[in-house]
């Protein structure tokens, strides 16, 4: 939902530490991982208010192991309302201008 990437470890953190409460019976299903090993794809599922979801973790490491890129997406787009919906609830009061 978000429409500009979310910079920085400290943030990050933030927005992922809030997800993990709002996803219920949250589990990762498949992994797919580029020859090089840099490029790492997760597909997942979980609820989110009795909705469920799936998704995919698109991650990108560089040379020495560290996460350069940490991309998510979501189906079908009710998931993905009632999710954007909840951590813009959560998020807000403590990212003002950054939820949308």
């Amino acid at each position: 939902m978000a429409f500009k990437p979310y910079l920085g470890a400290p943030l990050v953190s933030l927005i992922l530490g809030t997800v993990v409460k709002v996803f219920e019976d949250f589990h990762y299903h498949r992994q797919l991982v580029s020859a090089d090993g840099l490029d790492v794809v997760l597909e997942f599922a979980a609820k989110v208010a009795g909705r469920e979801l799936k998704g995919i973790d698109m991650i990108r490491f560089d040379a020495q192991g560290k996460i350069v890129e940490f991309e998510v997406m979501i189906r079908p787009m009710s998931g993905l309302q009632v999710l954007g919906d909840e951590m813009a609830r959560r998020l807000a009061p403590l990212l003002p201008g950054q939820t949308s």
